[in-house]
């Protein structure tokens, strides 16, 4: 703090015009508590913009009220649309307000970093598993698949999907049961 200080009060110095008929300590002491109020709000292992800081403040809120409102996490196109932004200023945004993480830990009692591995997931992976859940939920009547996309996307209860298509809590409880059990099998054929 005693360096962002001197910072400021060289700033100050630098800075100070005579003419205007101020007091040097008028216009130091704002100089000065300027700098030392940028350590405060610039500390961290990463440093970025102001305007991508408060960017990425809008975009979190976003985020949030979208999972307490629909209960997933909201796509970047959605937040992009609503921040205004492309997708790839979006996507810098999020990522400047995600900490980051040590590659290396230390031990109190071992003064040497040790590595950490970080699992990762292949994509190829997780394409082939949506693909063929896509194309087992097409096999489904148009109801299966309401009540599937009710039950498991909209995060609707039991109670509140068999309001909706008209039909009593037992008998969705059966279908999904049901729907589940046969998607799974052809799941396990592929």
């Amino acid at each position: 703090m005693f360096q962002a200080g001197c910072i400021g009060l060289i700033k100050a110095a630098e800075g100070f015009d005579e003419s205007r008929g101020l007091k040097f300590s008028t216009y130091a002491v704002p100089v000065i508590l300027g700098e030392i109020k940028r350590i405060f709000r610039d500390t961290g292992p990463i440093k970025v913009s102001r305007s991508l800081k408060e960017t990425a403040l809008k975009a979190t809120a976003i985020r949030e009220n979208f999972i307490k409102k629909e209960g997933y996490e909201p796509p970047i196109s959605y937040i992009a649309e609503k921040l205004g932004l492309s997708l790839s200023e979006t996507a810098e945004a999020i990522l400047a307000a995600t900490p980051p993480m040590s590659l290396t830990r230390e031990d109190s009692e071992n003064s040497e970093g040790e590595s950490i591995d970080i699992p990762v997931s292949f994509p190829e992976e997780k394409i082939g598993e949506k693909l063929s859940l896509f194309a087992g939920l097409k096999d489904l009547s148009r109801e299966e698949r309401a009540l599937i996309y009710l039950r498991f996307y909209k995060n609707k209860t039991q109670a509140e999907t068999a309001k909706i298509l008209s039909t009593t809590q037992v008998q969705i409880s059966r279908r999904e049961t049901k729907i589940i059990k046969t998607l799974r099998e052809k799941l396990s054929e592929k």
